[in-house]
């Protein structure tokens, strides 16, 4: 192990492979949600590491430091001064604001002897619906830690009351009437089946939903449909975050004209998820002087310092590359980033071509886990999924490698049991 344990939640995680997934649980009751007998072998077959069979100890202590750091963070992006900055590197479609706050908000951390730090924001934040599947599907596991299963209401409640807030934001009344989960080719998305148990959650709730392909969505100046059917939200899981892309244009109208809830949408993206904006955040001095509280900014410590690639700094980076890592700021799901120590020069010349940013490296911490019945070491990352700054769901992703995934023996979703 990389660090000696220091508290039960790292010592737990170090030393207990106890196996807590009951995968026969988990596959009926997967079949059950999405109404389809047989939806949940496919989905371990084809993706037979998207659930480890161990939870991740969490300490309440460090869970509550994590929801303190959301809370403000999403209290310094309502300052004018941080809006105006944020706001001036982004695309014109991301400046209007149209009400909703961002439906499922991901915020990840690492776990570290300090606490944790937060290493990235996301806005189309996938897994919520699987991970709200596998934590009722756990035994019981060393008899001193509870399983965090969102207060007393059931995560697709929580879901779908957000949803309505999100149409209400809007200036909406009533209900919307369908709600189409939106992506590129969405049968052919690594995370497919938790929009199939997205659309299913909230039909049972009520409200007639659909999964869609984004490139066949129709709009006419006053209605944007799919296949007929009008569409009154979104639920936007495209990585297009200004839909930009030709095959995005109905959309895009669509949300331009105010003709349907949008949800998470460009201003959301530009507002928290763009990786410049870490930059801003981890500069307690700038946040400060724009009206920052003082135990607002001691919590927004656990951001790491961040800063823009730029020509002036580039020497100074490549120089210290091997404490830093390095992320396009409009990317996602771990794509083109990089560890300043496997860094080539080659790579390095492509990073200043582009809009990066340089984050201190701020090291995942450990899990222990049994593959093939021997032990194994694995990284691990937590995440939070968030409404308006309220924890919908926690979980973990249990990885190897540079960066999380959901390819790893012995890895992917975990819960979070907190001791």
């Amino acid at each position: 192990m990389n660090s000696t344990p220091t508290s039960e939640a790292v010592r737990l995680n170090h030393g207990c492979a106890c196996i807590t997934l009951d995968r026969e649980a988990l596959g009926r009751a997967l079949d059950a949600e999405a109404e389809e007998s047989g939806f949940s072998q496919r989905l371990m077959t084809a993706q037979p590491h998207a659930f480890s069979d161990v939870p991740v100890f969490l300490s309440g202590d460090e869970f509550a430091k994590m929801e303190q750091v959301v809370e403000a963070i999403e209290q310094v992006s309502g300052l004018e001064r941080y809006r105006q900055a944020v706001l001036a590197w982004a695309p014109d479609i991301a400046r209007r604001d149209f009400g909703p706050a961002g439906a499922l908000m991901g915020y990840d951390f690492h776990l570290g002897e300090d606490g944790p730090s937060l290493i990235e924001i996301n806005t189309n934040a996938g897994g919520a619906f699987l991970n709200a599947a596998l934590g009722r599907a756990q035994m019981a596991c060393c008899g001193n830690a509870i399983e965090y299963s969102g207060e007393h209401y059931s995560f697709e409640d929580l879901a779908f009351n957000m949803f309505l807030a999100e149409w209400g934001r809007q200036g909406r009344t009533g209900k919307p009437r369908t709600i189409a989960i939106v992506d590129d080719v969405p049968e052919q998305q690594f995370l497919f089946p938790e929009f199939t148990l997205a659309r299913e959650a909230l039909k049972q709730r009520g409200i007639p939903s659909v999964i869609a392909d984004a490139r066949r969505l129709h709009y006419g100046g006053k209605r944007l449909t799919f296949e007929g059917e009008e569409i009154d939200l979104v639920y936007n899981r495209l990585t297009d975050f200004a839909l930009e892309w030709p095959e995005h244009q109905a959309l895009r109208q669509a949300y331009e004209d105010g003709a349907v809830t949008l949800t998470p949408n460009p201003h959301n993206h530009a507002l928290l998820a763009d990786k410049r904006n870490m930059s801003v955040l981890s500069d307690s001095d700038r946040l400060e002087s724009w009206g920052g509280a003082g135990e607002r900014l001691a919590r927004l410590q656990a951001v790491p310092p961040t800063v823009l690639v730029t020509s002036e700094n580039a020497s100074d980076l490549w120089e210290r590359r091997k404490t830093l890592f390095f992320k396009p700021s409009s990317g996602h799901g771990s794509k083109a980033v990089y560890r300043g120590d496997k860094l080539t020069k080659r790579v390095w010349s492509e990073i200043l071509k582009d809009q990066y940013v340089a984050q201190h490296l701020v090291r995942p911490s450990e899990r222990l886990v049994m593959v093939d019945r021997a032990p194994e070491v694995r990284k691990i990352d937590v995440r939070l999924y968030t409404y308006q700054s309220r924890t919908l769901i926690g979980a973990a992703r249990v990885y190897q490698g540079q960066t999380t995934n959901l390819s790893t023996p012995g890895g992917g979703f975990a819960p979070l049991f907190i001791v």
